[in-house]
C-alpha cells in the first residue's frame, strides 16, 4: 500500500518479522511427520540452514560441524582464513579489543591481501570432511579468483555483497561482471545477493542463479540502514521475493530458491521467514553464540571492515551453547533461541504443514500499529 510522504513523493509500507504472526490454520500435525529438508541443486540438506559468510561464525572446522549437522556453512573467502595462515591468532586478538579500537584494527586486519593457496587449502579442508563446501565472494573479486576457486573444487558458490545487482560497473575493471555470462559458464551452482525487492530479485534471477539472498540491512551487525540509508524489511522483501520467482517460474519453468538473509533470532523468526516464502534462511548472529563459533563472544561482518566506510561493528553475542544445541537442540530456555530446527517443526505441525513449500502457504497476520 503506497502511502504519500510529501506532495509527489509515495512509500510503500513495508513490513518486518514483529509485525507478523503466523495463522494455525484447521488441521495440526505430529511433529515427527514434518519434513525440514531442503535441497538445491544437487545438494540436499537435513535443515534450510546455511551459516553466514561472517568470520565470527564460519571457519573451516565450525563449517565441518554445521555440514555434520545437516546444514551448509559459508566460509569467506575475503575473511581472514584466506589471508592469514593463522587465523586464530588474529580472531584472538579482535576478541580483546577495546571497543574504541575494534573498528580501525579490523580495517589494518582485513586489509592484507588474499592468499590464493589459502583458498584452496580452506575448501580443501572442508571437502576432506566429507560436507558441502560452500564459500561467499564479492561481485568485485569473483573474476580474479574464480580459477583458485574452480580448481579447489567448491561445491557451492555465494556471491554476495550488501546490495547486488546482475551487472557490476567499475572504472576499475575493463569488462564489467555480468552475472547472467558469468553464471552461466560455471559448473559450480551459484547463490547470489543480496536483494530487497520484486524487481532487483527476479533480475537476479534470470541470471540463472540457483538461489537469491534477500535481506539489506537486517542483520545485528548491519548498519547500512544509518550508514547509507538503504535497507528492506524482512517479512514484505521475501513477499516480494515470492512474486518474482512466481512469475519466473512462469516465464521460464525454472524454480529459483529464496534464502533469507537477517532479522532472524529465534526460530519464530526463521518460521515467519519460511511462510514468507524463503526455502531456507541464512543464520549469522544465532550461531555467533555457539560455544564453537571463531567470534569468541563477539559478532561481525566483513563490511564492518570496509577501509573507508564501515557499514557495522563488532557486537557482544553472549555463548549460549553448542552448535549442536542451538541448531538441534534441546532448548531449556524460553526465549526459543536454541533448538531452532525444533521450533520450526512444531510450527509447521501446528500449522498443519508437513514440508517447506506447503508452509510457505501459510496464513499470515499483521498486527495493527
Amino acid at each position: 500500500m503506497e502511502i504519500d510522504i510529501g506532495r509527489g513523493k509515495t512509500a510503500r509500507r513495508a513490513y518486518g518479522f514483529d509485525d507478523i504472526t503466523i495463522v494455525p490454520s484447521r488441521r495440526t500435525r505430529d511433529p515427527e511427520d514434518i519434513d525440514l529438508t531442503w535441497e538445491i541443486d544437487a545438494y540436499r540438506f537435513d535443515v534450510p540452514f546455511m551459516a553466514s559468510a561472517m568470520d565470527s561464525v564460519v571457519s573451516p572446522q565450525t563449517a565441518i560441524e554445521i555440514g555434520r549437522l545437516g546444514g551448509v556453512g559459508v566460509l569467506n573467502l575475503e575473511g581472514l582464513w584466506t589471508r592469514y595462515e593463522d587465523a586464530d591468532a588474529a580472531l584472538a586478538e579482535i576478541a580483546t579489543l577495546d571497543d574504541d579500537q575494534a573498528t580501525t584494527r579490523l580495517q589494518e586486519l582485513y586489509a592484507a591481501p588474499i592468499d590464493p593457496d589459502l583458498v584452496i587449502q580452506r575448501i580443501g579442508e572442508i571437502n576432506e570432511a566429507d560436507v558441502v563446501s560452500c564459500a561467499a565472494i564479492s561481485p568485485q573479486r569473483t573474476a580474479d579468483h574464480i580459477e583458485t576457486i574452480l580448481r579447489a573444487e567448491l561445491g557451492l558458490l555465494v556471491i554476495q555483497q550488501p546490495v547486488i545487482s546482475a551487472e557490476h560497473v567499475s572504472k576499475n575493471i575493463e569488462e564489467p561482471l555480468n552475472l547472467k555470462t558469468f553464471i552461466r559458464r560455471l559448473d559450480v551452482p551459484v547463490i547470489v545477493g543480496d536483494c530487497a525487492s520484486y524487481s532487483a530479485a527476479l533480475h537476479l534471477m534470470r541470471t540463472g542463479a540457483a538461489g537469491v539472498l534477500v535481506g539489506v540491512g537486517t542483520g545485528v551487525t548491519s548498519t547500512v540502514r544509518t550508514v547509507l540509508g538503504i535497507g528492506g524489511s524482512q517479512a514484505t522483501a521475501l513477499a516480494d521475493a515470492r512474486a518474482a520467482r512466481m512469475r519466473h517460474l512462469d516465464e521460464t519453468g525454472v524454480y529459483t530458491q529464496i534464502i533469507a538473509d537477517g532479522s532472524m533470532a529465534t526460530g519464530g523468526d526463521v518460521a515467519k521467514a519460511i511462510a514468507c516464502g524463503a526455502d531456507a534462511v541464512m543464520l549469522g548472529a544465532p550461531l555467533a553464540a555457539a560455544h564453537e563459533s571463531p567470534g569468541r563472544g563477539f559478532h561481525w561482518g566483513v563490511q564492518s571492515a570496509h577501509p573507508t566506510v564501515p557499514q557495522g561493528g563488532r557486537v557482544p553475542i553472549p555463548p549460549r551453547g553448542s552448535l549442536h544445541d542451538i541448531i538441534h537442540g534441546p532448548s531449556h530456555a524460553e526465549d526459543g533461541a536454541r533448538n531452532l530446527a525444533g521450533a520450526l517443526r512444531q510450527s509447521m505441525a501446528m500449522c498443519g504443514y508437513t514440508d517447506l513449500k506447503d508452509f510457505q502457504k501459510a496464513e499470515l497476520l499483521v498486527h495493527s500499529r
